[in-house]
C-alpha cells in the first residue's frame, strides 16, 4: 500500500507541477496555452488510470502501466523479425516460410554455404542418395493417385493439395485465390467443414467437399444430416470426392461454436443455419454411433453423390478405435476410398491451448500407424492414405510418402502462399494479409487475381523439389517409396532407420495370426459393435 500511494502521489505532483510551469508560462508567451490540449488528456487518462480497477498495475503506475501492454503487443513482433534466429521460429521457422515465399513468387529458393541445422542434434532426419540418381526429367512431372478405383466416378489426384480451410475460418478472397491456384495447377481444394460456398466454385477448381459434425449445408433444421440436401449439394461438377470429418489435429473431439455475430445472412445460407443465432457443433456425429453404422453411412453418401470417392478425416486418438472402424470394414465389406490422417500439430484459427498441445497423436506416429493398421487387416489396397500436418517441402511429402501415405495435403503452406506472415492473430480477426479475417479493409489487400498464381506456384515448384529428391534415391516409381529411405538420428552415435524405428506389420497378420505385441491389448478391446473398448 505505501509504494502504491507513494506512485500515486509522484504522479499527481509531478502532473500539477506540469500544468502550473504551463499555465504559468502561458502568460508569458500565449502559445504555451496549446500545450494544454496534449497535457491534459493525458492527466486525466492518468486519473483514470489510477481509479479503475481491472488492470493493477496501471492503477498502481498510472500511464506508465500502460507499457507493460503495449510490449506485450509488440513482442512476437520483435521476437520474429529480430530475435529468433532462421532455424528456431515456430509453427513454422524462418527458413521455411522463406522458402514457401519464393516458390510462390517464383524468386530464387536456393540457399548458399550449407545447412544451418544442427546434423548430429537427435531428430535430425534425412535420406541417403544412390549412385543410380537420374534426372527428374526422366519421370513423369504430374504425379498423380487414383482414388476410388471401384467408383463410379474415380479421381486422379495430385500429390499435394489444399489442405482443409473453411470459408469463416479464411476470408472469401482467400477461399478464391486458393480455388483459383488448384484450377490453375490441377489439383484439389478442400472446404474445410464451413460447408461447399460460392467461392470454393468461384474459378472452378476441384473440390473436395468436408462434412462436419453439424453437416454444414447438407443438414436438416434440427441439424441432422438431409439427404436431400447433400444430394443437390455433392453433384455439382466441381465436387470431385466427400470427406467426412471425425476430428482434426489441431483440436480432436472438440466441437466448434459459431458466435451469434459471425454468423451474418451469407454464412447462415451457405451453412443452412438461421442467421445471427449461435450455432455448436457437436463433439460427434449423428449420423452414426458405431463402427458398422459409420460403414453404411459411408455407402450411402457414395450412392448420393452419384459414386463419387468418400473418405474419412481423423486425428489418430486411441488405437483401439481405429481397429474398430477395421474390423467394421472387414465385416461389412464397406471400405472408405480415402483415409486423410491429420497430425497432432495441425493447425487452427482457434483452438484450446490444452488440446493444440496434448492431444492427438503426431504425424509421423499417426501415418504409420494408419498403414500398419490398413495392411495388417488387409485393407490398404483399396483405401489411399492422406497425410496432412506440417507439409511445405519436397523432404516432408517424400517423409509422409515413406511413411504410408500416397498424397499429401498442406494448409499453412498454401497460407503462406496467399502471403501470410504467421502473425498469430488467425483468431482475433485481425490478420493483417487479409487470410483470415473478414474486416473488408484488411481483406482487400488480398488480391485474388496476384495470389491464385502464387499458390499455383507454390504447388508446381514444391512437387518439382519432391521429384529431385525422389529421383535421388534412385526409384523411379513413387509407390515404391518405403520406410527404408528415411534416416533419424536418435542418439550422438546411432542412427535408424524409419522402417527399424517403425517396423511394417505384415500382410494381415492383425486379422489372421498373432499381432505384434504393441498393438495386442488394443485389438482385443476393439469390436466392430462399439467405438468404447470391450475391456478396461
Amino acid at each position: 500500500m505505501e509504494v502504491e500511494f507513494d506512485m500515486l502521489k509522484q504522479f499527481y505532483a509531478v502532473s500539477l507541477i506540469i500544468i502550473f510551469a504551463v499555465a504559468l508560462g502561458g502568460f508569458f508567451w500565449n502559445p504555451l496555452w496549446w500545450l494544454f490540449v496534449l497535457i491534459l488528456p493525458i492527466f486525466f487518462l492518468g486519473v483514470y488510470d489510477s481509479l479503475q480497477k481491472k488492470h493493477s498495475i496501471m492503477r498502481n503506475f498510472p500511464l506508465l502501466g500502460r507499457g507493460r501492454f503495449l510490449m506485450e503487443d509488440l513482442r512476437p513482433k520483435i521476437y520474429q523479425y529480430f530475435v529468433e534466429s532462421d532455424i528456431d521460429g515456430r509453427p513454422f521457422d524462418r527458413n521455411f516460410r522463406s522458402i514457401v515465399y519464393a516458390r510462390a513468387k517464383k524468386e530464387l529458393d536456393t540457399k548458399p554455404f550449407g545447412t544451418q541445422r544442427d546434423t548430429y542434434e537427435v531428430g535430425y532426419e534425412w535420406i541417403n542418395h544412390s549412385l543410380t540418381a537420374y534426372s527428374a526429367d526422366e519421370i513423369n512431372q504430374d504425379p498423380r493417385v487414383k482414388i476410388g478405383s471401384d467408383c463410379k466416378q474415380p479421381y486422379d489426384a495430385s500429390i499435394l493439395n489444399i489442405s482443409a480451410m473453411s470459408y469463416g475460418s479464411i476470408s472469401k478472397n482467400a477461399v478464391m485465390a486458393l480455388n483459383g491456384g488448384a484450377k490453375i495447377g490441377g489439383f484439389y481444394h478442400n472446404t474445410g467443414e464451413g460447408g461447399l460456398s460460392d467461392y470454393h466454385l468461384h474459378y472452378g477448381g476441384d473440390v473436395v467437399w468436408q462434412i462436419g459434425t453439424a453437416y454444414f449445408g447438407c443438414r436438416d433444421e434440427d441439424g441432422n444430416f438431409s439427404e436431400e440436401k447433400f444430394k443437390e449439394k455433392a453433384s455439382h461438377e466441381c465436387v470431385k470426392m466427400i470427406e467426412i470429418k471425425l476430428s482434426q489435429g489441431a483440436k480432436p473431439s472438440h466441437g466448434g461454436i459459431l458466435p451469434a455475430e459471425k454468423n451474418t445472412p451469407e454464412i447462415a445460407r451457405i451453412r443452412h443455419v438461421k442467421p445471427h443465432t449461435r450455432v455448436i457443433s457437436p463433439n460427434v456425429h449423428t449420423a452414426f454411433s458405431t463402427p458398422v453404422e459409420m460403414m453404411h453411412f459411408i455407402k450411402r453418401v457414395r450412392e448420393l453423390s452419384g459414386g463419387k470417392p468418400v473418405g474419412l478425416k481423423m486425428c489418430i486418438g486411441r488405437w483401439s478405435e481405429f481397429f474398430c472402424i477395421c474390423k467394421a470394414m472387414v465385416k461389412t465389406g464397406i471400405k472408405p476410398d480415402f483415409i486423410t490422417v491429420d497430425g497432432g500439430e495441425g493447425g487452427t484459427g482457434a483452438a484450446p491451448l490444452e488440446f493444440s498441445d496434448s492431444v492427438g497423436n503426431p504425424m509421423v506416429d499417426a501415418v504409420s500407424f494408419v498403414y500398419d493398421a490398413l495392411s495388417g487387416f488387409g485393407l490398404k489396397d483399396d483405401i489411399k492414405i492422406i497425410a496432412s500436418g506440417k507439409i511445405v517441402t519436397g523432404f516432408d511429402i517424400l517423409k509422409a510418402l515413406a511413411l504410408g501415405a500416397d498424397l499429401c495435403n498442406s494448409a499453412r503452406g498454401m497460407m503462406f502462399a496467399l502471403g501470410c506472415i504467421q502473425a498469430l492473430e488467425c483468431n482475433l480477426n485481425t490478420c493483417p494479409t487479409g487470410v483470415t479475417t473478414h474486416v473488408p479493409a484488411l481483406v482487400r489487400g488480398l488480391v485474388v487475381e496476384d495470389k491464385k498464381h502464387r499458390v499455383a506456384n507454390f504447388h508446381a515448384e514444391t512437387v518439382r523439389s519432391f521429384l529431385e529428391l525422389f529421383t535421388a534415391t534412385g526409384l523411379k516409381d513413387h509407390n515404391k517409396i518405403g520406410r527404408d529411405l528415411i534416416f533419424k538420428r536418435v542418439s550422438y552415435d546411432k542412427i535408424l532407420r524409419y522402417d527399424q524405428l517403425y517396423p511394417i506389420v505384415p500382410h494381415n497378420s492383425l486379422r489372421d495370426s498373432i499381432p505384434p505385441e504393441k498393438y495386442k491389448l488394443h485389438l482385443e478391446e476393439a469390436s466392430e459393435d462399439t467405438f468404447y473398448p470391450r475391456i478396461a
